[in-house]
């Protein structure tokens, strides 16, 4: 292509498409590399339901590890037993092998009180007249056993066979490959004491980050 004056163009027709044809190109591998990320290592998840109050609220946004080494008292992801593709938000209170007692608002791990700091918010927060638990606070644990959970609990009745539950009832230990899971916000959450143990390959991630809103921005 010429100007009239003579002057030739073409190269610089080509330096723009180069430039394009550079940028997509690396856009499309920035967007490759943060969907594998995010399919492989990382998981993004929003916080829904009063189950974690008031340490999380509805609508926090969270960032999770997958493929972590799940440690008692940490924060998970899983995928609810009880409601196929929905995601719950728990803490892990029972590791496999684990014998687990609540018991004057206290829980037992292995025969010993287990220092439970994460419930200190929630002590603070009391419920309302008009809930079953009127004026108890957040963190009020009602007293159970695991023996006493397969012996009783409804949905563990119909979760479970009989030869699973009298192995639980008998042993009063968290099965293998599973863990048991609570809600900070004891008295209202859905967590293993309703919807039984929770298998380690329903774990979607292990919570490290709270990254919204802004101001309580957390890494765990």
């Amino acid at each position: 292509m010429k100007d009239k004056k003579g002057r030739h163009f073409a190269k610089q027709e080509e330096s723009g498409w180069s430039y394009w044809v550079s940028l997509i190109i690396y856009l499309t591998i920035v967007y490759a590399i943060f969907f594998l990320i995010f399919r492989f290592v990382l998981s993004n998840n929003e916080v829904i339901g009063p189950s974690m109050q008031p340490n999380f609220e509805n609508g926090d946004r969270i960032i999770e590890t997958r493929h972590s080494e799940i440690k008692r008292g940490e924060l998970i992801v899983l995928k609810a037993p009880d409601e196929p593709g929905s995601f719950y938000i728990k803490r892990v209170i029972g590791l496999p092998g684990d014998t687990v007692v609540s018991k004057n608002n206290k829980i037992y791990v292995n025969g010993k009180v287990y220092k439970e700091d994460f419930l200190k918010a929630g002590k603070k927060k009391k419920e309302p007249n008009t809930s079953f638990y009127a004026g108890k606070p957040y963190s009020y644990t009602y007293d159970f056993t695991l023996s006493s959970l397969a012996k009783n609990a409804p949905e563990w009745q119909e979760r479970y066979s009989s030869s699973y539950l009298k192995k639980v009832e008998k042993t009063n230990k968290v099965p293998t490959d599973t863990y048991f899971v609570l809600g900070d916000h004891r008295t209202v959450s859905k967590d293993s004491r309703i919807i039984g143990f929770i298998n380690q390959k329903s774990v979607v991630g292990e919570v490290k980050l709270r990254y919204w809103p802004l101001n309580k921005w957390t890494v765990y």
